[in-house]
């Protein structure tokens, strides 16, 4: 007869492995995006309804063309009022930052926090192939941080 034991299966220790806390298990994909020859006024309401401070600027192929923030809207609501222009039909285009800094998917958390550190960004556009296909902010790799406390 043979001898079975009945000794639970030891529990292996979780390995943490930098590599593998990627930007694309954090990033926000379904996001709210601004088109060029949107008017100013209208990127502000949608700032304020979904309480973001900005978002990518996109064209038909959601290739970036640039990002609109409201420090973007700040400067335009200034200028307006300086210049006493109306505001009615002051496009994105015209206000949108352009020379954006963007990451792939596969770029590691602990990366993405150094250049949040270093540049003093809010936000990066996370592209593949040339496309848009979600954003990590700092609070995403807060929560990646705060995911990663218990892990060993």
């Amino acid at each position: 007869m043979a001898i079975k034991n009945f000794k639970a299966p030891e529990q292996k220790e979780k390995k943490f492995n930098a590599d593998t806390i990627l930007v694309s298990n954090y990033m926000t994909t379904r996001l709210i995006t601004f088109r060029p020859k949107q008017t100013v006024l209208e990127v502000m309401e949608m700032l304020i309804q979904n309480k973001i401070s900005g978002g990518p600027v996109v064209n038909e192929k959601r290739e970036l063309l640039g990002i609109i923030s409201e420090g973007d809207c700040m400067k335009q609501i200034a200028d307006s009022r300086y210049y006493n222009v109306p505001m009615n039909d002051v496009l994105v285009e015209k206000h949108m930052v352009t020379d954006v800094d963007t990451i792939a998917p596969d770029t590691s958390i602990f990366e993405v926090a150094s250049m949040f550190y270093k540049t003093q960004r809010k936000r990066f556009p996370v592209l593949e192939n040339g496309t848009l296909v979600g954003q990590i902010s700092r609070r995403d790799v807060l929560k990646a941080a705060l995911a990663l406390k218990d892990v060993k």
